[in-house]
This record gives structure tokens, sequence and C-alpha cells, in this order.
């Protein structure tokens, strides 16, 4: 009787291994698939690392750095960066190099903070943390000798090419705007309008691409056009950028699909930018 139970023992510890094998399996995946779809980071502001400028109002150019990149981060113009430092167009700018973005003595720059992004021109320089590679490097060293490596060049569109004018603006995407701009939060720069993942992104006015990248902190795949010489736009937490640096977009052209952020909402972060401060894009929107 007994070796005749024995193959029944067998097949009910098979039938019971198989069970929790999938228990563990439904366990397992769901935790997959949140790392798979989440944006690299914390949601927090204290899982942001900061960007600071080095104790003397300058900053080392990283590569995939543009001259409208590092300005649009620090809250500065362009243009006027570009000036303080005596470049020219096409505004080529190489790793390594040490540009000025904070006059001596302080000057007129009052720059504003975006989402991820410090200014403390006062204090020491922190421990910077890249988005892309999650390594740590200090922005106050001094590098002697920047390393031999291709230029950036951040072309700069005539005026006549691209004009965005307050009646030009639409809206970027369809939605509902869950958060609103707010002057003074450097967490509420812009609009925050929630769709579907992989919903059209399109350009709210004609303009030039000046960034297409994902070297913003806080922005994840983010896109910056120039309209004219005052006016930018951003479209961050993007799935998939479809524009390029240089190229010329016209108002409604579409540009990128929506994304996530790192709280893994499904959503289009929007600014619009005049000479480098964050403006209200409900002033410009059409009603709807």
């Amino acid at each position: 009787m007994s070796t005749g139970n024995k193959p029944f023992r067998t097949k009910r510890l098979d039938a019971q291994a198989v069970v929790l094998l999938l228990i563990l399996s439904l366990l397992v995946l769901p935790a997959c698939h949140r790392q798979h779809r989440s944006w690299p980071g914390n949601a927090s502001q204290e899982g942001i690392v900061k960007r600071q400028l080095n104790a003397d109002g300058t900053y080392y150019v990283r590569k995939g750095d543009t001259l409208y990149a590092i300005a649009f981060g620090y809250g500065l113009d362009a243009m006027t960066v570009a000036k303080l430092n005596g470049m020219s167009s096409p505004y080529t700018i190489y790793p390594g190099q040490k540009i000025l973005l904070i006059p001596p003595g302080g000057g007129s720059q009052n720059a504003e903070s975006g989402p991820g992004v410090q200014i403390n021109a006062l204090k020491t320089p922190a421990t910077v943390t890249t988005r892309a590679t999650e390594t740590q490097q200090t922005s106050d060293v001094e590098i002697s000798e920047p390393p031999i490596t291709a230029p950036v060049t951040s072309s700069a569109p005539s005026v006549a090419d691209v004009t965005a004018e307050p009646t030009d603006w639409n809206w970027p995407t369809e939605g509902r705007v869950i958060r609103g701009f707010v002057a003074g939060d450097p967490a509420r720069n812009g609009l925050d309008i929630a769709g579907t993942e992989g919903q059209p992104v399109t350009a709210s006015s004609a303009g030039q691409v000046v960034y297409s990248g994902n070297g913003l902190i806080g922005y994840g795949e983010l896109i910056i056009l120039k309209h004219n010489e005052d006016m930018l736009s951003a479209y961050a937490h993007n799935r998939v950028r479809l524009v390029k640096e240089g190229d010329q977009v016209w108002a409604g052209q579409r540009i990128a699909e929506m994304g996530r952020n790192s709280s893994d909402e499904q959503l289009l972060h929007f600014e619009i930018r005049q000479a480098g401060k964050p403006i209200n894009p409900m002033t410009y929107l059409p009603s709807r």
C-alpha cells in the first residue's frame, strides 16, 4: 500500500510547486513592468541632485550640452550668455569648456531655476549627478585642457525665419491641465497637461529646434524651440522625440510623442520663456 501511494504524493507535491511558481511570477512581473516604464530618477525633490554653478559664476560644458540648453536650465537668456562670453553665431561650445553665466559682481542676471536645477553661485559647488549615467562628478574641477571632442553648435535662426506673436500660439497637445503655472515656484514653471502615452505633441508655434535631448535633470526627453529673439517653448517628458537640433518646424507640426514623468504620470510638461524667464503659457494659449 505504501508503495502505491508514493506516486500520488509526488504528483501532489509537483502540483503545489507549480502553484507556488505561478504566485511568485505574478508578484515579480508587475515590479519588472513598473521598473521598465518609469523614468530614471525619483519624483520627489529630495531625489533630484542639483546642478550648481561654480563659486565664480562659471559652468563647465558637458557632453550633450548646447548654449540654449544651459541657459534654459539656469533660467537665463541664451543671447545674454553668448554676449557675456564673446560668442557669435553659430555659438559653438566644447565639452570641458568653462563659460561664464553670472557676470562678475552678480550683474543683473537674476536667474530662476527650473525643475531639478538650482543656481547658487555664492556657495561651494555641490556634487553633480548626470541623469543619463548617474555617475558623479564635481563641477569645480579645474580643466586645463578641454578633451579633444567634437564641438556643439547652437545655430540661431534669423528673426525673419521664425516669428511667434501672441496670436500665433496653439495648444501643444490634447488633454486637461492638471497643474498650472505658479510664478516664483521652480517646480511650476509651466503647465502639466495630462493625456495618453504616445499621443501627438505638436509645436505650439513656428520655430527652430535649439535643443533635443535628455540632459536636463527633471525634464526627461526634452525639446526646446526658439520662436524669435526673446521667446522659447519647451516640451518635456516625451516618449519619443521626432525632431533634431537645427530643424525648422511649423505651428502644429508633430515633434514628439507624449511620455511619462518620474511619477509615472502620462503627461506633457509645457513651458514658454521670454528672455530666459518662465511666463504663464495661459497668457498666450487660446481658450478651449
